[in-house]
């Protein structure tokens, strides 16, 4: 996948307006195959957290550039990816295509008239020697993005409707499932692991820092996450990456937010993970 912005400058409301109308427009094509899908990635902070409700002074999130889409497995082995492919070509997507030109096999795209906005598909590991990151090709010209750790987006999850205008202009309403909160951590911290972005560090702190009724909230969908290897994979980058001030991950959402350190918000940062893994009743 091509690298993010790394300023949140760099994001407009308009795209990520585009973005959520196209999540809807696909909600709208493929409304009997939802449950076996789960919105991931940069758009999921902008569905459950209402701007409206932020504290004085606070911003709304930036948004995101793409639409991430996880895969169930089921749909592999009941072999309901015909349905997708075929529902995603009828309704006007088409594969995107690389820097150099070449078919993305992952990554479709949508034109109207209000722009273009491209979808990610991933699915979880199934196999001994899948590797994150590659491709698991599931049709001649479809594939998805192996993603470890993908299979906690279904296990916490959380239904949310999405009303508005599609793509092309439609007034729709759809209920879509959205990676909840522990899982957003936890895939977002491996994200950090992997690439290190500072967008996946901004949408790390952002929904640690404003999800729900306050930080119990974020903690209560993780816990029980803690079982599997990949969320205690997610707690050590955690603990090695955001509990320090000058740490890669306080000083990334600070680089991505103001464009420089900033010691008020990498403060923030480090003071909110802490209290996130002080309320999961690991020890820091």
């Amino acid at each position: 996948m091509a690298e993010k912005p790394t300023r949140a400058s760099d994001y407009s409301s308009e795209q990520a307006e585009l973005v959520r109308s196209t999540c809807l427009y696909v909600a709208t094509k493929l409304g009997d195959m939802m449950d076996e899908l789960v919105v991931v990635g940069g758009l999921v902070p902008t569905l459950p957290i209402d701007p409206t409700g932020l504290p004085e002074g606070a911003s709304a999130h930036v948004g995101t550039m793409d639409l991430d889409v996880g895969l169930a497995l089921a749909l592999l082995d009941e072999g309901r990816y015909r349905t997708l492919t075929e529902r995603l070509r009828g309704a006007g997507f088409i594969q995107d295509e690389s820097e150099g030109g070449r078919p993305t096999r992952q990554r479709w795209s949508i034109t109207a008239s209000a722009g273009t906005v491209t979808v990610d598909f991933l699915i979880p590991p199934s196999r001994e020697t899948d590797q994150g990151g590659r491709l698991r090709d599931i049709e001649r010209d479809f594939a998805a993005i192996i993603s470890p750790g993908l299979k906690l987006a279904f296990q916490d999850r959380i239904r949310i409707r999405v009303d508005g205008k599609t793509i092309f202009g439609e007034n729709a309403s759809r209920d879509v499932w959205v990676c909840g909160p522990g899982a957003f951590v936890v895939l977002k911290a491996l994200a950090f692991q992997s690439r290190g972005e500072n967008k996946d560090a901004y949408d790390l702190y952002y929904l640690v820092r404003y999800f729900g009724r306050g930080i119990e909230d974020v903690a209560v969908a993780l816990r029980p996450l803690l079982v599997e290897a990949k969320a205690r994979q997610a707690i050590e980058v955690l603990r090695s990456n955001f509990l320090d001030h000058d740490g890669t991950g306080p000083r990334r959402v600070a680089e991505f937010i103001q464009g420089r350190p900033d010691d008020d918000i990498q403060a923030d940062v480090a003071g909110f993970v802490r209290r996130l893994l002080d309320q999961c009743g690991l020890q820091v």
